[in-house]
Parts: structure tokens; sequence; C-alpha cells
């Protein structure tokens, strides 16, 4: 009868009804667990594994315990040829003693600040879990090497970050070499002598009263192999120009115990401020050319003590390197 079908009526309206409810409270939750895992993600510290504990490493490591959640970031793992130096400094929970091991611990960034073996060796593996920040980006000389760490940051939507360090201007480099003004690119290292480490016996004649000597003149893809610790500025330039690569990119180091009167700057000199001698500092000369007598080159001074690898102003630049490192996709990145 009417009574009977307007009950079933309102029963069925009153169905639709709790169901449009229920659909709108799910939705809505839907909304909120979202928002909260977004902001879950934002907040979470970027978990940093640090391989290799020597200046550079030590400075890093110190920094994150110190700085890190400031900036977003927390120490995953330390890791050291040597495990007993990192006994005094670092947590032990934190100490990795084999690196293989490095997938049981779960970290979006793994910092090389060793030597290039380590990348040859681990980069792949490193980069099919985390980002990867390479500090020995002479390794990527190796073209295979650097094929194959490429080829693992798309498939793993992971991105090959190489810092700076003491390049000047790589950014710019970048820019005129991805618009294909980029003609040409050197660069000059000069240091005391007692600041590289070289293999193949080229400073094994060194004697204070040489002076000035040029030790090598070439290619960066010839030179990174001689001198691994030595040119990872020169690295960084040849993967900023990446249409001339590590073949097209000239590299020349200098070994001189003189000062640097050779430049010549007047106004430094008409200011009274003396002349730095190579024993206080490094000396980057970079020089890019582009087309239409188009050219600039910069000179950094970069302090450093006396038979230290890495200059001073370069820990400061790793660390504003470090901060970059948040994902940037399967790619390779200069920061």
């Amino acid at each position: 009868d009417g009574g009977s079908r307007r009950a079933v009526l309102e029963a069925r309206r009153a169905r639709g009804t709790a169901r449009l409810f229920t659909i709108a409270i799910s939705t809505a939750a839907q909304r909120e667990w979202k928002s909260f895992r977004n902001m879950s993600d934002i907040a979470s510290p970027v978990r940093v594994g640090i391989v290799g504990y020597g200046h550079l490493g030590q400075f890093l490591v110190d920094r994150i315990q110190k700085e890190g959640l400031a900036a977003g970031l927390r120490l995953a793992f330390v890791w050291n040829r040597n495990a007993d130096k990192l006994s005094d400094s670092v947590p032990k929970d934190l100490i990795l003693t084999e690196l293989s091991e490095f997938t049981q611990i779960k970290a979006d960034l793994i910092v090389e600040v060793c030597h290039p073996q380590i990348v040859k060796d681990f980069g792949v593996q490193f980069l099919t879990h985390a980002n990867f920040l390479v500090g020995s980006p002479s390794a990527l000389s190796d073209s295979q090497l650097d094929q194959e760490l490429r080829l693992t940051a798309k498939k793993h939507g992971k991105t090959l970050y190489v810092p700076s360090g003491a390049l000047w201007g790589g950014q710019d480099i970048q820019r005129l070499n991805d618009s294909g003004s980029l003609k040409a690119l050197s660069i000059r290292m000069s240091k005391h002598p007692s600041c590289f480490r070289l293999a193949g016996g080229l400073l094994s004649d060194w004697a204070k009263e040489d002076g000035r000597r040029v030790l090598f003149h070439g290619s960066v893809a010839e030179l990174c192999p001689i001198a691994p610790n030595n040119v990872n500025t020169m690295a960084a330039a040849a993967i900023a120009a990446s249409t001339l690569g590590f073949h097209g990119v000239t590299g020349e180091i200098v070994s001189d115990t003189a000062s640097l009167s050779h430049l010549a700057n007047s106004e430094i000199l008409l200011c009274g401020i003396p002349t730095p001698s190579l024993a206080d500092y490094h000396l980057v000369e970079v020089e890019a050319t582009g087309p239409n007598g188009f050219s600039v080159k910069t000179v950094r001074r970069n302090p450093a003590k006396l038979g230290a690898v890495t200059g001073s102003a370069t820990y400061s630049s790793f660390w504003s390197s470090l901060l970059v490192c948040k994902g940037h996709g399967g790619r390779v990145h200069l920061c």
C-alpha cells in the first residue's frame, strides 16, 4: 500500500544519506592523512651516511651532530677504513664497520669523502638505495663508471650530486655549456709541493729551490688518475662542461714554492697588502671561452695549511652543497 511504499523510500533515502556521509568522512580523513603524511615528510630530517673520516669527513660529522637537526639532517651511519678512529667521536650505534652492510641502515643520502676507489666499488650500489654526493668526482673520469652511475640514478630515481668544491662559477659554466656557447675551458691549480698527492713520481725529484714547476698540462681525463685527490675541482668543472667533458677540458697543475707575485695584481700591491705565498694558499684559475671573442677568467685564492690537500674555504662550500641534497630526481646535479 501507499504507507509501505513511503516507508521503503524513506529507508532507501536514509541509507543513501548515510552512504554519502560515510564517503564524505572517508574523503576528509584521507585528505587529513595525506596532509599529515606530507607534514611528516617535511619534518623528517634527511638521514645522512658519511663514508670516510679524514679532515672533511670529520668536519661533516661534527657539524651534523651540532647543527644537523636545525638544518634538517641527522647521521645515519659513519664508515671509515680504520673504524678505531671513530670510537672517541662517533656514537657506537652509528659506526658502520663493514661498508657492504650499508643497505641494512636506511639512509636518504650517502656522502663519499675518502677516495675515488670507493666510488668505483660502491657508487652504483649507493645510488640504488639513496641519493649520492660524490666527494671524489675525479672517479667520473672513467667514462664507463660515469655512464653506469648516470643510468643507475635514472633507473632508481636517485640523484648523483657533484659538489662545486673550490670551483668558482660552476653554475655559470653549466649555463654557458647548456646554451651551446661554451667553446673551451681550462683550469690551473697551483699549490705548494707539500699539498700534492701524486702518482707516477712526478714530485720525487723535487727540491726546495725549484720554485715554480708545471707538473702536468693536458686533458682532465689524463690528469685525474695521476692526481685523484687534488683535482676534484677540475672534475666538477668537466661535469659542468658536459659538451667538452673530461677529455675536452684542459687541466694544469703547478708546484710553486715562490710567492704569487707573478700574478702582478697592482691593486693589491697599491693597497699595501703583502703578496701571499703558496705556503698559505691554493690558487685556482679558471678560464671559460665562448663565441665571438667572449671569455671570462676567475682567480680564487683558497687559504690552506701547509701540506693540506683541501683548502679551508672548501669545507664551508661542501657543507653548502650538502644542504642542497634533498632529491632532484634521477639525474646528475652540480651543487
